[in-house]
């Protein structure tokens, strides 16, 4: 019997699904429980959820024997992508920390300092205002 891509895509979507709510349930699961594996029908077969790993396979049935196929576990390339934004989280927040932390700030100029700065604005505004007023305007030449 052959899949359309219709069909796999079906499969493929429940096989991940199934192995979502496996991982979960898989974790749950007393030793002593009977039964380690549960079926789902599925197109052309039926679905093996191992309930110990949460390993997921497509069963179908041949003329001679049942075959069981491993589906794709993306369980893996899942907790590596969650590892990586976590160590990326933590870097980042060790980042925004370390930005946040307070600065050391400039110390405010005493009195003396700012009397000193006052005077030499206001001798330069002075000798400013002396130099305009003593020029000659070009017109009046």
């Amino acid at each position: 019997m052959r899949y359309g891509f219709q069909g796999a895509r079906a499969v493929l979507l429940l096989a991940s699904l199934t192995m979502l709510g496996a991982a979960a349930r898989a974790q749950d699961v007393p030793p002593t429980e009977n039964g380690r594996y549960t079926m789902t029908p599925a197109e052309g077969g039926f679905m093996r959820l191992d309930t110990r790993t949460g390993a997921v396979s497509l069963c179908t049935a041949t003329k001679a024997s049942v075959e069981c196929r491993l589906a794709p576990d993306e369980r893996t390339a899942l907790q590596q992508e969650i590892d990586r934004l976590a160590r990326e989280n933590a870097e980042l927040k060790t980042r925004v920390a370390a930005a946040a932390a307070p600065r050391p700030s400039i110390p405010l100029p005493n009195k003396d300092e700012m009397d000193r700065a006052l005077n030499f604005a206001e001798s330069f505004m002075r000798r400013m205002m002396r130099i305009m007023r003593e020029e000659t305007p070009p017109d009046r030449i």
